[in-house]
């Protein structure tokens, strides 16, 4: 895709922070990031969404995501790191590309998921387990 940033930081058009890059993957540091080594992995083939990656491109996706994790978190000293995926724009997606971010954490440091506990109506969790079980 050629407007993509991630594309054109594959296709070396742009700089980037480079921390690992395989012959599906690439990793680097977020130049906007929440805390120091924030990462960033992607796939190097344009894909827009989680569920259109092969299982091929997930798994090293995810694989070069955990090194990427243990790397981040013994060069910062980062006690914990969240793996976060958001896909469309309504969860916050903003690079039209898939990726992963790895956040190196630490308890103070302020950023937060905003996370929100909801209840299931009487019979609710049982209609939308047997709707999502279907479509398995």
């Amino acid at each position: 895709m050629s407007e993509c940033i991630f594309c054109k930081i594959v296709d070396g058009q742009i700089p980037a922070a480079k921390l690992i890059e395989t012959e599906k993957v690439i990793s680097f540091l977020d130049i906007n990031p929440v805390n120091p080594g924030h990462a960033l992995v992607a796939p190097k083939r344009h894909v827009s969404s989680l569920l259109d990656l092969r299982q091929d491109e997930l798994h090293v996706l995810m694989f070069v995501a955990k090194r990427v994790a243990a790397a981040v978190i013994r060069a910062t000293g980062s006690p914990a790191f969240n793996i976060l995926q958001n896909d469309g724009e309504a969860a916050g997606q903003i690079i039209d590309h898939v990726h992963f971010h790895v956040i190196p954490r630490d308890s103070e440091d302020g950023f937060r998921l905003g996370w929100r506990h909801l209840k299931y109506a009487e019979g609710q969790i049982e209609q939308l387990q047997q709707a999502i079980q279907q479509n398995l």
